[in-house]
């Protein structure tokens, strides 16, 4: 049998290459050469004992532009130039091999540094015009796409451009350093859901406003409305040397608790459109504390990625982390981390459900379901969302589509889901462009009917991205979110009883935000500090919400930690 080998071709002329094999070092670093503008990363071989490998392609200096992970489950791994804006003429491809029998030399495994064989077209005669000819075919691609969206934006059908449409294509990422960018939003303006351009692949989304060297984000407070963008630009982003005490900037994240002690932060995208190189945290709730978690759990770990969902399991104690899109990449996958054992699993799950971001999903009787979100269509055809409800059994590892009566909300995404009482899943918001909702639908769990629910009082204005949470039997939040040209910073609570709405107003929950994460804990008890370090909350066993990150649409990240009892919030009704 072939021994395990891990291997890469350089440029699409170029031979396989092996870096690593089952004897031998588990880490190697690679110059990949100027005029490459392709890399394939796969293995081949028993994978053995062995885990899973990390791989990153780092830049000049030496910042991440993308990171992956090869598994027994996914074995190979590409990257393009024109799909990395940020790659430059300087790359280096890092490669480190976790598990089975690692070769190292006196307990501390060398980086092995390689040098790429070029391989030479006989029709070329130098480098030079490799790069020209990589140039060329960048330009005539860019000019393709921008001519596919040209004919999008005339038909009128800009659908869904925020996850990986025609439109953000155009936007310039990186610039020559000390040259600016023009000031931009995370969400472009002209009233139309569609122009958040980055919620999903590329997230234009959410940028700094002042090039590459801004600010992340305020971190570890939230700032005043008025003066969140002066300090955003007077804020600089921390060095990656630096150890971080709390999660940096981003949006797009999941935010799930365990425990009435634990939360866990997965994923997310902060500046200049980067995924977060720190993309898993748990929080501490007993002095609301964070320590960085992405080594403490064993096995392959989730790409990095954003508009994805993670649902905890009370009975099997784990976490189920489905889709999301990363780029150009999207993704159907379902990975697992059981939170007694820290370990990792990705599910090779039987029936077919199609890559979605920005769905969302609801745990019911240890099934997932999965309802709406943004789906890739073809070129020249505009990405589309979804209307149908897929359920994922955890059991045989199987997804199929229930039969669904009744009126059933029309296709959307940016939605919110709330299961109450354990028999309904209730359905606000979203978008399918150019349209923002603010209807509410409410699926009975145990008919799986549909129906469409007549409220009274002042509903939220329509919006999408916003943050949700229950806070009682009949009750749950809707607070923030984003409705086509503005962040938004209001907060609703909806009476299931009385199918009413009421609109509260705390200060805590003034800052304008969309793609935060809110959850709600039973604490324990001990006592909860504001960020102005005065007790919030001492009774034991009361439920306290929780609001983290998210973006205004002025280039502002937030990763701060809002603490608001839930009593409050029912008592302000």
């Amino acid at each position: 049998m072939e021994d395990f080998g891990l291997y890469a071709v350089f440029g699409v002329n170029g031979p396989p290459q092996r870096l690593l094999s089952a004897e031998g070092s588990c880490r190697v670093a690679v110059a990949v050469p100027p005029s490459v503008r392709q890399v394939v990363l796969f293995s081949s071989g028993p994978w053995g004992q062995r885990i899973c490998v990390n791989a990153e392609l780092d830049d000049a200096d030496r910042m991440p532009i993308t990171i992956g992970k090869l598994t027994p489950y996914n074995k190979c791994l590409s990257w393009e130039q024109w799909e990395e804006e940020t790659w430059t003429d300087s790359v280096t491809l890092n490669v480190t091999l976790e598990g089975g029998n690692l070769v190292k030399a006196d307990g501390v495994d060398p980086e092995l540094i390689l040098a790429v064989k070029e391989y030479t077209p006989k029709d070329t005669v130098a480098p030079l015009a490799a790069r020209e000819l990589n140039g060329k075919r960048k330009r005539e691609r860019t000019s393709e796409e921008d001519g596919n969206e040209n004919r999008t934006t005339k038909r009128g059908e800009e659908e869904n451009v925020c996850p990986n449409g025609g439109v953000e294509k155009t936007t310039p990422v990186r610039k020559a350093r000390g040259q600016s960018k023009v000031g931009q939003k995370l969400f472009s303006s002209g009233g139309d859901a569609t122009k958040m351009k980055g919620a999903g692949g590329r997230d234009d989304s959410l940028l700094t406003a002042n090039g590459a060297g801004e600010a992340q984000g305020i971190v570890g407070r939230t700032p005043p409305q008025s003066a969140a963008r002066t300090k955003s630009r007077q804020a600089k982003t921390p060095t990656q040397t630096a150890p971080l005490v709390s999660p940096s900037g981003r949006w797009g994240q999941t935010l799930c608790p365990i425990n009435a002690q634990t939360a866990i932060l997965i994923g997310g995208q902060g500046a200049r459109m980067q995924f977060c190189k720190d993309p898993m945290w748990k929080l501490c709730t007993e002095d609301m504390s964070w320590v960085a978690a992405e080594t403490l759990a064993e096995g392959p770990t989730p790409e990095a990625r954003i508009g994805h969902t993670a649902v905890y399991d009370p009975d099997s104690r784990r976490i189920f982390v489905f889709g999301g899109s990363k780029n150009k990449k999207w993704f159907n996958d379902v990975h697992i981390l059981d939170t007694q054992s820290w370990k990792w699993t990705m599910v090779e799950a039987q029936g077919k459900v199609p890559p979605l971001a920005y769905h969302s999903c609801s745990m019911f009787r240890g099934e997932l379901f999965v309802l709406g979100g943004v789906f890739p269509c073809p070129n020249p055809e505009p990405d589309g969302c979804s209307d149908s409800l897929y359920i994922f059994d955890p059991h045989l590892s199987i997804w199929y589509q229930p039969i669904v009566t009744g009126d059933a909300p029309s296709a959307r995404s940016g939605h919110s889901a709330c299961v109450m009482q354990e028999r309904k899943i209730y359905v606000f918001g979203g978008w399918d462009t150019p349209v923002c909702y603010n209807d509410m639908y409410m699926l009975d769990l145990g008919l799986m009917e549909f129906s469409a629910v007549k409220t009274t009082g002042i509903a939220p204005s329509p919006r999408s991205w916003h943050g949700s949470a229950v806070l009682s039997d009949t009750q749950f939040l809707i607070h923030g979110g984003y409705n086509g040209n503005n962040a938004l910073s209001d907060t609703f609570i909806f009476d299931t009883d009385t199918n009413s709405w009421t609109e509260v107003t705390l200060p805590q929950l003034s800052v304008p935000r969309a793609g935060h994460s809110i959850i709600t804990m039973q604490t324990g008890g001990h006592h909860l500090f504001s960020e102005v370090d005065e007790v919030v909350d001492a009774d034991s066993g009361s439920r306290t919400l929780l609001v983290f990150g998210g973006g205004d649409n002025e280039g502002n990240f937030y990763s701060d930690l809002t603490i608001v009892a839930v009593e409050e919030l029912l008592t302000a009704i």
